[in-house]
């Protein structure tokens, strides 16, 4: 009778056990979601599940959240060389070599360039660059590139900067796995015509990514070291910053045209300062020749030791109004690696986008906005690493690049995020410096105008973005394009996809410039927008 009893026993644990792993398994997924899904996101869902053929597999997804457990194996950054540091010990020992050094300063109070401005606050008493009358100057102003971010890139990474113009040609237009019939090869002047469709469009890579096509890697585009007299990542010299208003102290920091700063400069004023920084070039700037044909393409070339990089970046001019312009530099990649989590990788998908955003106040810095997987975080001009410059011009902030998912930091180092005990972590170093300012596309964007020509159904050709003065002619069509710079996230059946509790393998790919709110009152992308006064306090707190 013991015997019975405590086998009786042994099998109650046992049972118990079982049951609360289930229930761990179950809930563990919901609680690391910030954003719950819907009805219409559970029933795609439901769909994707269903494309198993296996219905154990189907089965062990829907309710232990382990799909596609049979497809698992050691996803290589490169073809050609599979070691990359993706063990634990391996990124924190990289990390802890990594030297630093910062300068911080105290934010005092609220400054007038945190929020945006309103529309009626405008025709109020505070006119927005361009409304005068007068012809509008679409140069690009000195402020903005003697203020441009040089961006250091991790010195092991796989997936280097890209040309959007060369992505597009290894890329084929599908709508739920069919192909999109059109009538010329897409490019960046007929891109965004595919918003004629009415499902969403995907971006499909032509190639299998696992076999790691040259173009998913971009070599060619790699910057090599920059070399100038100032210390790489140390204390600048004040002075070069620029100098500051007396009206600083107000509500800079959540404007747009129609929620203007609480404190205005008079009409007069702020149109002629403000145009006046718009229409003046003491100097032009050095930059390259865009890239984008095709035999360069295909050519090549190996950049200089100025931290050009063949691959443009991409500026975006919005002017706020009332003084304020958002310099948003994005960045693009035709690949995302994603991060390992006990050696199985999560989240990789075909086209990435990342931005950072500076916002001026009449020509003078006052935050920057860094990008991080699907939020980020801002901080005060202050606080950012710096690099002094040649000839006495002002300081350049310095970023980091994560490997493999290319998000931005101001330091680095280690970034865990989402997950516990650091098992999912971002990695950035001192690896080569990109300086974007050598060779990007520049343009002007009026989001009022889009917002008009939204209602507007008849609008064929849409005017809301115009090239910049350095650049006349550049295409405008693709950044209308409102589908997905990628493939479509891959079916369960699929092979090269699995997903372990709601990760996936394999994610869809990101939306273009468009989507990232360019419109934001705030300096962040999220609602959420604390603006840090120092890089130390950026690690301690979270987009999400």
């Amino acid at each position: 009778m013991s015997i019975v009893a405590y086998s009786l026993r042994r099998a109650t644990i046992a049972t118990c056990f079982v049951t609360a792993l289930i229930f761990v398994i179950w809930l563990l997924p919901r609680l690391l979601n910030p954003t719950p899904p819907d009805a219409e996101e559970r029933e795609r869902d439901r769909h994707w599940v269903d494309t198993s053929p296996n219905w154990f597999d189907r089965q062990t997804c829907r309710w232990l959240s382990l799909c596609g457990i049979q497809h698992i194996r050691w996803d290589a950054p490169a073809l050609s060389d599979p070691n990359e540091p993706s063990t634990l010990d391996e990124l924190e020992s990289l990390a802890l070599g990594l030297s630093t050094s910062w300068r911080f300063v105290e934010k005092t109070g609220l400054s007038d360039w945190e929020v945006a401005p309103t529309q009626q606050d405008l025709k109020r008493g505070v006119q927005a660059t361009g409304d005068s009358g007068s012809k509008v100057n679409y140069e690009v102003p000195d402020y903005v590139l003697n203020h441009a971010p040089l961006v250091h890139l991790y010195s092991g990474e796989n997936f280097w900067p890209s040309d959007i113009a060369e992505h597009i040609r290894h890329m084929k237009a599908c709508v739920e796995g069919t192909l999109v019939n059109t009538s010329k090869p897409l490019d960046l002047s007929n891109l965004g015509t595919l918003q004629s469709q009415n499902d969403t469009v995907f971006l499909t890579s032509e190639d299998d990514v696992e076999l790691r096509p040259q173009w998913l890697h971009s070599r060619a585009a790699i910057p090599t070291p920059f070399e100038d007299d100032g210390p790489d990542g140390g204390n600048h010299d004040d002075s070069h910053d620029p100098p500051r208003r007396p009206d600083d102290d107000t509500s800079w920091w959540d404007v747009d045209r129609d929620h203007p700063p609480h404190r205005i400069v008079p009409p007069r004023e702020s149109s002629q300062r403000h145009q006046g920084f718009r229409k003046r070039r003491s100097t032009p700037h050095p930059q390259r020749p865009l890239v984008g044909d095709a035999a360069t393409s295909q050519k090549g070339s190996k950049p200089d030791v100025s931290g050009y990089s063949r691959a443009p970046a991409v500026l975006i001019l919005v002017d706020k109004g009332a003084g304020i312009v958002d310099a948003f530099w994005f960045f693009f990649y035709s690949y995302n690696l994603g991060q390992t989590v006990l050696k199985i990788r999560f989240g990789n998908h075909v086209g990435d986008w990342e931005h950072c955003m500076v916002r001026f106040q009449h020509g003078v810095p006052r935050a920057m906005f860094l990008s991080e997987h699907a939020g980020g975080k801002a901080y005060l001009w202050k606080a950012l690493e710096k690099r002094t410059q040649k000839d006495g011009k002002p300081a350049r902030p310095v970023i980091y690049s994560a490997v493999g998912s290319h998000a931005m930091y101001a330091s680095p180092g280690m970034h865990p995020y989402v997950l516990p005990f650091k098992l999912l972590k971002d990695v950035t170093d001192k690896g080569p410096l990109w300086d974007p300012a050598l060779n990007h596309y520049a343009y002007w964007y009026d989001y009022e105008v889009d917002r008009d020509e939204e209602r507007n159904s008849t609008v064929q050709v849409r005017t809301s973005l115009t090239a910049a003065e350095s650049n006349p002619g550049l295409p405008t069509s693709w950044f209308h394009f409102e589908g997905f710079w990628g493939d479509d996230v891959y079916p369960l059946s699929d092979l090269r996809q699995w997903r372990l509790f709601g990760e996936y393998h394999y994610v869809t790919g990101p939306q273009g410039p468009k989507a990232k709110f360019l419109d934001r009152r705030k300096v962040c992308q999220t609602e959420k927008c604390t603006i840090v006064d120092s890089i130390e306090a950026g690690k301690k707190s979270a987009w999400y």
